[in-house]
This record gives C-alpha cells, structure tokens and sequence, in this order.
C-alpha cells in the first residue's frame, strides 16, 4: 500500500489541505474495497455508511484513513468537480492483472448512477484536465471502460509496434518509452 499512496502523490500530486470531503460519500460506495482488514464489493454502500456518513469515522479501517480521491488532490479540478457535486470519480486504478500495458495503472474516472455528469458537460471537462500527462486513462459509465488518452490510433500503434506515421511519431514514441516494456507483454 505505501508504494501505491507514493505513486498516487507522484501522479496526482499530495492532498490538498484547503479540500476535505464534506458530505461526499461517493468512494464509500461505488470503489471497490479488497484489503486484509476490509471487504466491499464496487456499487454497494458500505455496511457502516448512516446518514451522518461514516458511522465507525473515528476507527474506521486503513484504506478509508489513506485514500483520496483526485479531487482531493488535483488542484486544477474545480470544486464543482467533487464527486458528489459532479457525479464522477476519479482515482488512480491499480489493476492486479492487468489486459495490457494502459491497464497496470492508470486514472480512471467513473460516472456514478443516476447523474448527468456527461450531459451536462462535466465530464468533458474533467476528462480534459487529466489527458495532458503521459498517464493512461479510462472512462467508465457503469456498463463498459474505454480508454480516453491516449488517443485509440496511438494505443493500436503502442500496443501493435507497428511503425508511426510522421505526425503521431513523437506521441507514440514517448508512449513506448514509458510503457513498451509493458506492451510486450500484451
């Protein structure tokens, strides 16, 4: 756990002090919990969510004591962008098993049911904070993830080792720098 709070900072940048969760509840049900000391399954409430928030605050486990989501973090996501004002959640995902190299680890930013954050624009523009870095992310709308950035002709081209044509050269390059040794790998 450690290295991956190290790489989330590296990525996201620290926890901003002037934000703080407030009445967001959103990570405590729609994320996935699997850790030694807690158990919850992505879309369920967690059993000690009331209607105050967390009803074990004071004790609860590790992993709700660490982690943060980017909003948390990203000083350029607006205050509108807090997932429960915006209907998104964005975070660094650390994929176990991951299909191919944009998987391992990557931003992924999750709609949450029953919100509007696509039609009305908030997503567009979260989505466009986070695609200026050479880090993989993914959109998921609840019933299926698709890649954002990279763009799909470069991640065909990082994935296949196939040759570049002259305008995505640099692009695709500076993709295979950084995750080629993975790509390789599927």
């Amino acid at each position: 756990m450690h290295t991956e709070t190290d790489l989330e900072t590296i990525l996201l940048g620290p926890v901003l002090a002037d934000r703080d969760c407030g009445d967001c509840v959103a990570c405590c049900t729609v994320l996935t919990v699997d850790t030694p000391d807690f158990k919850k399954p992505a879309g369920t409430p967690c059993t000690h969510l009331c209607s105050r928030g967390c009803g074990i605050h004071a004790v609860r486990p590790h992993i709700c004591r660490t982690w943060f989501c980017a909003w948390r973090r990203v000083a350029d996501m607006p205050d509108e962008a807090r997932p429960d004002r915006s209907g998104l959640l964005v975070s660094i995902n650390f994929e176990r098993a991951p299909r191919n190299c944009f998987e391992g680890v990557s931003i992924h930013v999750r709609a949450i049911a029953g919100r509007d954050a696509i039609e009305n624009g908030m997503a567009a523009t979260i989505l466009d904070s986070l695609c200026d870095q050479l880090v993989p992310v993914w959109f998921s709308d609840g019933s299926r993830k698709m890649l954002m950035h990279p763009e799909n002709e470069v991640a065909s081209l990082v994935l296949s080792g196939e040759a570049a044509p002259a305008h995505l050269q640099d692009e695709v390059a500076a993709w295979r720098e950084r995750y080629g040794v993975f790509a390789a790998n599927g």
